[in-house]
C-alpha cells in the first residue's frame, strides 16, 4: 500500500483511538507468524469497522475473510452482549490464530468462526443481518457481494476492503486486478445499493443497501 504516503499512513494511526493490547498483540503475531500479514485489518480500519457496527445498533454481522481475526474481534466489540457476528475461513493456519485470540477476548464469544468454503457457508445460515464485511479472495468479490445482500436488511451496511487494491485498479493487469475493478465497476451502478467509495489504507467500499 504504498500508495498512500507513509507519514500521512503514521498521522492517521497516532490521531485514532487504540486498539488495546489484545489486538496490538494480534497483529504482531500476525507478521511474526502469518503468510500475507499486510492482509490484517489494522487499527484504522478495525476501529472504523467497530464504529459502523455502533453507528448501526447492530446486532448480527457476516464476516467473509477471517484471516487472524483482527477484524471480527474488532467488530465483535461493537456489538451488545446478545449480539452475534458469523465469520468465514478456509485457512487452516490463520484459523488456529483467530481462534486462539477469540478465546482470549472477553467478545470472542460472540463469535461464530465458519471453516470451509465461504460461499457454501453463507447458504447454510439462517440469519437476516445489519452488517457484513468482506475481505477474502479478490477474484470472488463481486460472488459474495451477490450471496449476502439478500440477506442483508434494508438500511445494513456491507464494507469491502481492498478496493484500491495499491492503485492497480487504474491500470488491471492479473486476475485480481481485474476481479476488483469490474466489482467496483458493478456496484457502483447497482441500483439496490448506495455506494460510497473511501480512500482508506487500501480503500474501503461502503454499500448500503436501499
Amino acid at each position: 500500500m504504498e500508495f498512500i504516503d507513509e507519514k500521512i499512513e503514521r498521522y492517521v494511526y497516532e490521531h485514532t483511538q487504540n486498539e488495546g493490547e489484545l489486538l496490538a498483540r494480534l497483529q504482531d503475531e500476525t507478521y511474526d507468524k502469518l503468510e500475507c500479514p499486510q492482509m490484517v485489518s489494522g487499527r484504522t480500519v478495525g476501529r472504523f469497522l467497530k464504529l459502523q457496527v455502533q453507528l448501526l445498533s447492530a446486532r448480527r454481522i457476516l464476516e467473509v475473510g477471517t484471516f487472524s481475526g483482527y477484524s471480527a474481534l474488532s467488530m465483535a466489540e461493537g456489538l451488545p452482549e446478545d449480539g452475534r457476528l458469523f465469520t468465514c475461513d478456509e485457512d487452516p493456519a490463520a484459523i488456529a490464530v483467530a481462534k486462539r485470540y477469540f478465546s482470549e477476548s472477553p467478545h470472542g464469544r460472540k463469535i461464530t468462526l465458519l471453516e470451509g468454503n465461504a460461499i457454501d457457508s453463507i447458504a447454510s445460515l439462517n440469519e437476516t443481518f445489519d452488517m457484513a464485511f468482506i475481505d477474502a479472495d479478490k477474484v470472488n468479490y463481486l460472488n459474495y457481494f451477490n450471496a449476502i445482500l439478500p440477506i442483508l436488511r434494508s438500511g445494513g451496511l456491507i464494507v469491502v476492503d481492498n478496493v484500491l487494491w495499491s492503485g492497480r485498479v487504474l491500470d488491471p493487469q492479473d486476475e485480481s486486478d481485474h476481479a476488483i475493478h469490474n466489482f467496483n465497476e458493478t456496484v457502483s451502478r447497482d441500483e439496490r445499493v448506495e455506494a460510497l467509495m473511501l480512500a482508506v489504507r487500501d480503500g474501503l467500499y461502503c454499500l448500503r443497501k436501499k
